[in-house]
Formats: structure tokens, C-alpha cells, sequence
């Protein structure tokens, strides 16, 4: 006898019904539209790398969370995020790329985290970055928000900002006030959002900063109004520390360019306490918040940075770049029922033969595909009433049924799925009446 061994998928890893799937698809094309109406080339790594190549930064937290084994004498991993393989990738083929290199790539990672609510470990992200070669123009990161703007436009919302800072301008603020270890600093500042001021507070008597130096960053990081009014109160402050006054220059030009492209005003602003964890962000950051669901976080976010490469090659090669982690973004628009609207159907009609018509029937569903209408076949045996429900299921939105009174006629019942409703045309007909409902 056959062993049966109970079906189930690994904890972490998502797994969807077709319904759903088509859900996914439709934004992950979305998304992928954009990305190339833009000028972005696709680029594809394989999902295993030398585990030397993934690991070339050093260890730490990514080194306990990557998948890796070894095959023969190799050591190999699976790819944790598109950023490192980008990197590498860029060093191997540097003499056959253009740069400014535009690049998009929509692909899976894995992080072998603790499995949780809405976290995955393996998930699908959706990157672009331009990189320079030596130098890379500022234009580059004012053009980041309106493609991000439009992506989120197609995808279905309106009510979102892209939160946008310049690290140069954290920086250089905290080494105004004498803060010399400014990463740790940085690194806490992002926490904001997850865990409220007192907490972060906390951690910055833990790095030994004074409660005079807690309460300046409290007091700046605070700084609100339009974008106009954060930059006129930044330049008030009058400091003159060569990395804020930098980074407030670039922050200017950044904005101005997204104007420029225009970038609406709403869906924009400058935001003192986004600072981006990552340590490799250097210049101008980005997250974006849709604002009716604040609790899912930033759907997507990005910097400038100006070394992607260092671990591989001695070339200078700034970039900047976005991503949006589609799986986590998927799942939680789902949980909170706003993708209802987006189900659709794998095709627009369907053709159900009655008795002794298949070889007729099989023209009118040639003739339909010919007529660039998305069909399928219904060729089981059963009734009437059975085919109905399975194209209901399916929610296919037209149905037309072959008999022998149909082909004599050449006059087709398109009944309406939803309604009921039927409309008769002739074979020739059809498929232009669909498209254009």
C-alpha cells in the first residue's frame, strides 16, 4: 500500500489559490510595467551564490539568517536580497554595462527568520536602482519618487506619502552637537515608528549620549510643517557642519526635481525621523506609507548609497534604489480586505458545447482566441446547470452555448454571468462585443 504523507506547505513560505494568485500576478505586472516604461532593464541572478560572494560584508544578523549548504567543495547560499547579487553582478559584467545602469529586478529571496504573522521566509521583492560609474547625478534620486508615485497610483491607491531625508543632514546635525557615534544613533532613530520616543530615548542613554543631546535630537527630529516650511527651519538653524549643509542642498535639489516631474505636493514629504537602519544608505532615504493602513509600515522604501560594490571591486560605483517587498505588501492588503475589488478571472468567456456540436463548437472557441478574447472550453460531459456553476466558480464573465439551433442560425446566446442577461450575435461578432464591455 502507498504511504500517504499528509500535504503541507513550510511555515514562512505563502502559498496561494489560483483566485489569489491572479491578484498577485496583476500588482507584480503592475509594478513591472512601471519599472520599464521607466527605462529600467531586467536582470535576473540565480537564486544561489558562492556563499564567500553573499557573506563578503561580514556575518552578523545576515549570516545566522541565510539559508546555506555545501555541494561538492562549495560552499553556496540562497540569495537573502537582490541588493548583494546586484552588487556582485555589477562587478562581474562592469566592461559590458552602460552607466547610468538602470536595472530592475523582480525575483524571491530567503531569510531563514522566526516565522510570523505576515513575514516570510521566502518572498518576493521588486528592486530598481541606477548606478554610476565614479559619480552618480542627484536627478537620479529626485526621479525615485515619481516612479514610485505612479507605481502606487496603478496598483489602486491614491492616499500615500513617500517620506523622504537626507542622512548627510542626520549626520551632520548629530556631529553638530558632538554625537560622534552617529550609525548607533541612526539605527535607533528608525525605530521610532515601531517603538515611541521613550523607548528610542532609552536606547540612546544606553549608547552614553547626555539627556542635553536626547532632547536636541528629540526637538530636530520634530521639526514639521510643508516641505518648504522643514526647509526654511532647517536653514534657520544655521549650522555649519559640512555634512548638513550638504545634505540640505541635496535634500533641496531632490525635492526640486520631483516637483519638476511632477510629483504631487500630498504625496511627498520631508521627514526628519526617517532615517533608514541600513548602514550602507549615505544620501537621500525614502519610505512610503499608505495612510489609511499606517500599521503595515513602509510598502516601500530606498536610498542613495556610494559604494554598492566595495567587496568586489575596486570601481566606484554610487547608485540608488527602491524596493517593495510585494509578498508582505500582498498579504497585508489581503488581511485587511482591500483586494477584494482587484479578483478577477483567468478568462473573459467560456464555450460550452451541447450534444454532437464539439467540432463547431471548437471553431467558435478559435474564433473567439483568434478575436484576441481570453476563452476556454468546457468539453466534460455533464449539465447544463453544472457548466454554469463552474464558469460561476471560475468567475468568468460570458458564456456561450453551442446547439445545433446556434450554428444553423449563426445567431449565439453571450449570456452574462452576473446578470443573466443575454445578448444574440452572430458568430463574426463576438468577440468585438466582449472587448469592448
Amino acid at each position: 500500500m502507498t504511504k500517504i504523507v499528509k500535504p503541507s506547505t513550510l511555515p514562512g513560505f505563502m502559498e496561494l489559490l489560483p483566485e489569489d494568485q491572479l491578484v498577485f500576478n496583476q500588482m507584480m505586472d503592475t509594478i513591472r510595467e512601471n519599472y520599464e516604461a521607466k527605462g529600467f532593464l531586467p536582470i535576473d541572478t540565480p537564486v544561489l551564490e558562492k556563499e564567500e560572494v553573499l557573506l563578503a560584508k561580514g556575518g552578523g544578523e545576515t549570516e545566522k539568517q541565510i539559508y546555506a549548504f555545501q555541494k561538492g567543495d562549495t560552499n553556496l547560499a540562497m540569495r537573502f536580497d537582490l541588493t548583494v547579487p546586484l552588487a556582485r553582478y555589477v562587478a562581474e559584467h562592469f566592461s559590458d554595462l552602460n552607466f547610468p545602469f538602470r536595472r530592475y529586478h523582480i525575483g524571491k529571496v530567503y531569510r531563514g527568520e522566526r516565522a510570523q504573522k505576515g513575514r516570510f521566509r521566502e518572498f518576493y521583492q521588486c528592486d530598481i536602482d541606477i548606478i554610476g560609474n565614479g559619480k552618480l547625478a542627484l536627478f537620479n534620486d529626485g526621479e525615485i519618487p515619481s516612479i514610485i508615485e505612479q507605481t502606487f497610483l496603478d496598483l489602486g491607491f491614491d492616499d500615500f506619502t513617500i517620506h523622504m531625508n537626507n542622512r548627510k543632514i542626520l549626520s551632520g546635525f548629530y556631529g553638530s552637537i558632538g554625537v560622534e557615534n552617529t550609525q548607533d544613533v541612526l539605527r535607533i532613530i528608525d525605530k521610532l515608528d515601531k517603538i515611541g520616543w521613550e523607548k528610542v530615548a532609552e536606547e540612546l542613554e544606553k549608547i552614553e549620549l547626555s539627556k542635553e543631546a536626547i532632547e536636541k535630537i528629540r526637538g530636530f527630529i520634530s521639526i514639521q510643517g510643508s516641505n518648504d516650511e522643514i526647509l526654511e527651519q532647517l536653514s534657520n538653524l544655521k549650522i555649519e557642519n559640512e555634512q548638513f549643509v550638504l545634505g540640505l542642498s541635496e535634500l533641496n535639489e531632490v525635492l526640486h526635481v520631483a516637483r519638476s516631474l511632477g510629483v504631487e505636493e500630498r504625496h511627498i514629504q520631508l521627514d526628519l525621523s526617517i532615517a533608514r537602519g541600513l548602514d550602507y544608505y549615505t544620501g537621500t532615504v525614502y519610505e512610503t506609507i499608505l495612510n489609511q493602513y499606517p500599521s503595515i509600515g513602509s510598502v516601500c522604501s530606498g536610498g542613495r548609497y556610494e559604494n554598492l560594490a566595495e567587496y568586489y571591486t575596486k570601481q566606484s560605483l554610487p547608485g540608488v534604489g527602491i524596493s517593495i517587498g510585494l509578498s508582505r505588501l500582498y498579504y497585508q492588503l489581503n488581511e485587511a480586505g482591500i483586494l477584494e475589488e482587484m479578483k478577477t478571472s483567468s478568462a473573459d468567456a467560456i464555450v460550452i458545447p451541447m450534444d454532437d456540436t464539439m467540432d463547431e463548437s471548437l471553431s467558435v472557441l478559435k474564433a473567439l482566441r483568434d478575436g484576441n478574447v481570453r476563452t476556454i472550453f468546457y468539453g466534460e460531459k455533464a449539465k447544463l446547470a453544472k457548466k454554469f456553476k463552474y464558469a460561476d466558480q471560475l468567475n468568468i464573465p460570458y458564456a456561450i452555448v453551442v446547439g445545433r439551433d446556434e450554428i444553423e442560425k449563426n445567431e449565439y446566446k453571450i449570456r452574462n454571468m452576473e446578470t443573466g442577461e443575454e445578448e444574440i450575435l452572430p458568430l463574426e461578432n463576438i468577440a468585438e462585443w466582449i472587448r469592448e464591455q
